[in-house]
């Protein structure tokens, strides 16, 4: 049976050093794909953005800059992980968002409850999703 821990959490969205604005970020993780987490933005005037990233990433940003691809995560201060810094880049554009640590902690916690980290393979639904894509893949591999 597939589950989820679902958050709505407002961040900053950092347009320029003078400029941001606060908009509401879903945030979503879901049993049948445990190693992630979504974050859906609400830009004002545009269609919802999804992106999904590692789970782990998310938790490890909040205690020190983390992240080596597309998106980066890091405490903002030095007093503790009051806030973080989410930097999400396609290509040579970056979006830049702001959150209070505690609503993401309260969230990586309920989904922890739910599968806890290192757990993640545990689940038969997932190992059994994943070996059928695999499959496929190399289906058309050896079909092309």
């Amino acid at each position: 049976m597939r589950q989820s821990v679902h958050a709505e959490v407002l961040m900053s969205f950092l347009v320029s050093e003078e400029l941001s604005f606060r908009i509401q970020v879903e945030l979503r993780y879901e049993t049948g794909d445990p190693y992630a987490v979504r974050m859906t933005f609400h830009l004002p005037g545009d269609a919802p953005v999804t992106w999904a990233f590692g789970r782990e990433l998310l938790l490890d940003g909040i205690n020190g800059p983390s992240g080596d691809g597309d998106v980066h995560i890091a405490p903002i201060g030095q007093e503790g992980p009051a806030d973080v810094g989410i930097r999400l880049q396609v290509g040579c554009d970056r979006a830049m968002f702001r959150s209070s640590a505690a609503p993401l902690v309260g969230f990586l916690d309920r989904t922890d409850k739910l599968v806890p980290l290192g757990q993640e393979r545990t689940l038969g639904e997932f190992e059994g999703s994943l070996e059928e894509a695999l499959g496929r893949i190399l289906a058309e591999e050896n079909a092309g």
